[in-house]
């Protein structure tokens, strides 16, 4: 299935988590939080803005981010957890 986002809105897949500390330490799936970083899959064309123009969005396709830790909406696309979320919930663009 393909999702296309709407206005200011991002499609993004989690990425995992390291799952042992840089001590050794493996972590056990209780434990673990839910990944704060994930990669974009598809982005809206952007918000419309005072004067009727659309802005631009500052992410694309194949970005990887960091975003809030309670962002967006999650949603299971062919059997794999994704996030719909806001621009504004993405922090920053992992380089």
């Amino acid at each position: 299935m393909e999702l296309k986002p709407l206005h200011d809105r991002v499609l993004v897949k989690r990425l995992e988590q390291e799952e042992m500390t840089a001590g050794g330490i493996i972590i056990p799936d209780s434990a673990k939080e839910k990944p704060m970083r994930g990669e974009v899959v598809a982005a809206g064309p952007g918000k419309t803005g005072d004067d009727g123009k659309t802005v631009k969005m500052s992410v694309k396709k194949g970005d990887v981010v960091l975003f809030n830790k309670y962002a967006g909406t999650e949603i299971k696309l062919d059997g794999v957890e994704h996030l719909v979320m806001r621009e504004d919930d993405i922090l920053a663009i992992i380089k």
